[in-house]
């Protein structure tokens, strides 16, 4: 049974609210700043989405990342960079992100002495509310669903009963890395799952194999 029919259709956000919080997750995933600047980081597979993001925009430049599978997406322009944060403001979940917009944009122009239209001081959005478009973004930068299909038996998985009667099992994945556990706690109390830490990689991993997960996810 397919998963589309657990789940309703969803659509692009609508609203600049809506559309604010997808891109603060995308930003607090793959995007960084720099002085003047903000960049988001695409697969090229992706080149749609980064389109996308520049048209709601209305300001940017994609460009392909040479002998690599991804694109960038700048944004420079004041009045782009005005609109991107005020957008997100509020809505990020990341620090140290936060601090960088701050920094390399926001006082840089103030140094300047030509100050962003910044609505509001930026702050950090420490709520546990996930029921938005923040989840999207974030996921859609940092996030992985894996399908796997399992044969099972009397006898175990991938062996066959002495009948030859067997058992296809579908297990969905759902996993995501960072080096600090503070968001992915946030999401395995939304949602359940694992959170495990990699010594090798100094990384933590959340992952899923719960198929009502997988849909509260989708």
């Amino acid at each position: 049974m397919a998963v589309s029919e657990h789940v309703p259709t969803h659509l692009k956000p609508q609203t600049d609210e809506a559309f604010g919080h997808y891109l603060a997750g995308l930003i607090d995933g793959d995007g960084a700043s720099s002085k003047y600047r903000i960049t988001i980081a695409f697969n090229v597979l992706d080149a749609s989405l980064a389109y996308y993001i520049k048209k709601r925009i209305g300001y940017g430049t994609v460009k392909k990342i040479a002998d690599q599978n991804a694109i960038i997406l700048t944004i420079t322009k004041r009045e782009g960079l005005e609109k991107v944060i005020n957008l997100i403001n509020g809505k990020q979940r990341v620090q140290f992100k936060i601090d960088a917009i701050n920094k390399n944009i926001i006082n840089a122009y103030s140094v300047a002495e030509l100050p962003l239209q910044i609505k509001d001081e930026l702050h950090l959005n420490t709520s546990s509310d996930l029921d938005n478009h923040w989840l999207a973004g974030f996921l859609d930068a940092e996030g992985s669903f894996q399908i796997q299909t399992l044969v099972s038996s009397a006898q175990g998985v991938g062996s066959a009963s002495p009948n030859g009667s067997s058992r296809v099992e579908i297990r969905l994945y759902v996993q995501i890395d960072q080096e600090s556990r503070r968001l992915l706690d946030l999401i395995k109390d939304k949602f359940g799952g694992n959170i495990v830490y990699s010594k090798s990689q100094d990384s933590y991993y959340y992952s899923s194999t719960s198929f009502s997960s997988a849909k509260k996810f989708i």
